[in-house]
């Protein structure tokens, strides 16, 4: 049986449960096997609410998941904040939201062969390249980091009926068990096995476009080609390989020129436009950035190849940014408006939120000799976080001349549309330190005392986690 290979023994598995046939028959399958293999199964149902009958099917999963003595986590989630990408899109979004919460070896979905015809043929119809061709695979590792999930997502998920779980450090696969099973095989073993489902409502309305190829397109394609499942597989398993090779193409591209969270704009001069694009299409993706339509990209890749240098080049899509600054391509989330009169107090935490930028500011004790913030001067008045309001300046050196907070972000190479967004540390009405850039000099701690780095990293969701800048 081909799960058996893929899940090891004692594995830890969260199972996907709509309540739906697909579900209902990949949970009474893994339960029939899992004495066997002591794998540890829990079960997610995600209550989008859409549907009036939603409370039911949630009843259901319930239910069913009692008598097989698996535990349940129901996660109630808020589709409106999403709806703007479709219903679909937005439901599965948040899915995916909900499926990163949990901690768990492997998240197990009901996806089928038919599943993988219709998701083929919706990514053609949608002019997609090779990536989104590759379709479905059976087993991919990290598909649910969470730095890959939307802030509007997340944030759509019901925290008061959601479990409290340790913070999982691990990767965590997604398998598809019944990948290489058609809809009739699933039936056919529902019937045998005397399984009860629930029907959506929603499945029969074709004027969704996957309900449409299912209802409409499939059968009459099936009646001329009947194998048609186990060819569009085939295809979609050839566009996978197509992709693998560019990603191998574009890692050779990128050894030498993506350092760090950004990219170097001569590289996509020199190359050609299809290698640009692929280089390009390759650095968004490890920035975990959507990926953007045929005609933004071609527009992206103009507009950062041909701008004069002094360009301030932003190109807007979607949620994300891209910008040229000093020869190199950044990618980041939009950060969009902010408090210009922020003032945080800081009390000796170990971190504090910077919705600003969007990022963490952090604050690490340092051992006596090394080089901080004196902790015994931060005494002397109230230590808050403040936002630029112009005007600033700091003596970087005790025998150096003060110098302009504007001058010393150029001179580290800040990029422009974070200069006005930064932390600044204050004790009173005195600047200590820019976190990445400098600190005051009657602030640094001398030998044997006791000091502080201050320091400020992205969100998750919008960089890779690395700091964005050294200690100071």
């Amino acid at each position: 049986m081909l799960i058996v290979p893929l899940l090891p023994a004692h594995s830890s598995i969260l199972i996907g449960l709509s309540g739906g046939v697909d579900s209902v028959v990949l949970l009474h399958l893994l339960h029939k096997l899992s004495l066997r293999f002591s794998w540890q199964l829990s079960a997610l149902h995600v209550h989008h609410g859409i549907s009036p009958n939603a409370d039911a099917w949630a009843k259901f999963c319930a239910e069913l998941c009692a008598r097989h003595s698996i535990t349940l986590h129901i996660e109630h989630v808020d589709i409106n904040p999403l709806r703007a990408h479709g219903i679909e899109a937005a439901a599965r979004k948040l899915r995916h939201a909900a499926f990163a919460e949990q901690s768990c070896d492997f998240v197990a979905v009901a996806h089928h062969a038919d599943d993988q015809a219709e998701t083929l043929l919706l990514q053609l119809l949608r002019g997609a390249g090779v990536r989104g061709a590759s379709a479905m695979p059976v087993l991919i590792t990290s598909d649910l980091p969470a730095c890959g999930l939307s802030r509007m997502a997340s944030s759509s998920i019901s925290t008061s009926k959601r479990p409290q779980f340790a913070e999982r450090t691990d990767s965590v696969s997604l398998i598809r068990p019944l990948l290489h099973c058609s809809r009739r095989e699933i039936l056919d073993y529902a019937a045998a096995h005397q399984l009860h489902w629930i029907e959506d409502e929603s499945n029969a309305d074709d004027s969704y476009p996957r309900n449409f190829l299912r209802h409409r397109v499939l059968p009459l394609l099936g009646e001329k080609f009947p194998a048609y499942r186990d060819t569009l597989a085939r295809s979609a398993q050839h566009f996978a390989e197509a992709s693998g090779l560019l990603d191998e193409l574009a890692q050779q591209d990128a050894a030498q020129t993506i350092e760090g969270e950004t990219l170097a704009v001569a590289a996509l001069q020199a190359l050609s436009p299809p290698r640009a694009k692929n280089l390009l299409r390759y650095f968004l993706h490890s920035r975990n950035a959507t990926t953007p339509q045929a005609v933004q990209l071609d527009d992206m890749l103009q507009q950062l190849s041909r701008a004069r240098e002094d360009a301030a080049v932003c190109i807007a899509y979607g949620d994300w940014q891209v910008r040229r600054f000093q020869g190199r391509v950044y990618a980041l989330r939009a950060l969009g408006e902010f408090d210009q009169n922020l003032v945080l107090p800081w009390h000796g935490e170990a971190e504090l939120d910077w919705p600003a930028l969007h990022c963490r500011v952090m604050f690490k004790q340092l051992t006596q000799h090394t080089q901080g913030i004196s902790l015994t001067k931060l005494q002397r008045a109230q230590v808050t976080l403040r936002l630029r309001s112009g005007g600033e300046a700091l003596r970087p050196q005790t025998h150096a001349s003060t110098r302009t907070l504007k001058n010393l972000l150029q001179e580290h190479h800040v990029p422009p549309w974070q200069r006005d967004r930064l932390p600044l540390l204050y004790c009173g009405d005195e600047l200590v330190c820019v976190p990445g850039v400098a600190i005051a000099a009657e602030y640094q701690a001398v030998a044997d005392e006791a000091g502080i780095a201050v320091d400020f990293c992205l969100d998750s969701d919008t960089s890779s986690g690395e700091n964005n800048g050294p200690n100071v």
